[in-house]
């Protein structure tokens, strides 16, 4: 008895639901994925807290970041801290303006709930902060709070 074997072919792959696949990963990614805001143009190593409180509010944050600037910002002093407003560096006359302008291009719904987060460094000493909150007094923005780190996650303190 001899057996007639064929050659048997591989069957194809079924490529009908590649497509609902790529786009279930788009969307995956889209979703997951957040964009850095600004880059970092002082050193910020934010001091530790023991007691603090979650910040859920993500729009309507200002953020005034204060550091030493960075080693590939060769022509500062580092010895001065300075003010990063947004992407650039800047004085104290210029907080005021900043966030004045921030508002403007907030929608008109977040502008009365609008607040403003300082991340500041923990080497900082307290005479420019105490000279951001008056520049930020003079335009009546009341609502300040500090960003710290606490264990492995940051918080805000209001």
């Amino acid at each position: 008895m001899k057996r007639n074997r064929q050659k048997r072919k591989a069957p194809s792959i079924a490529t009908s639901s590649l497509p609902d696949i790529v786009f279930i990963l788009l969307f995956f990614f889209m979703t997951v994925t957040t964009m850095k805001k600004t880059n970092f143009l002082v050193e910020n190593t934010l001091p530790n807290a023991t007691e603090t409180e979650a910040l859920y509010q993500s729009d309507g944050i200002i953020e005034i970041l204060v550091g030493n600037p960075t080693k590939h910002n060769g022509i500062y002093s580092m010895d001065v801290p300075k003010i990063q407003l947004g992407n650039r560096l800047a004085e104290i006359d210029g907080v005021a303006t900043y966030v004045l302008a921030e508002l403007a291009m907030m929608p008109e719904n977040l502008r009365k709930t609008a607040m403003v987060s300082l991340k500041i460094d923990k080497t900082v000493s307290m005479g420019i902060i105490s000279d951001i909150k008056n520049e930020l007094q003079k335009i009546n923005m009341l609502k300040i709070n500090y960003t710290t780190f606490q264990g492995d996650i940051f918080r805000d303190i209001k």
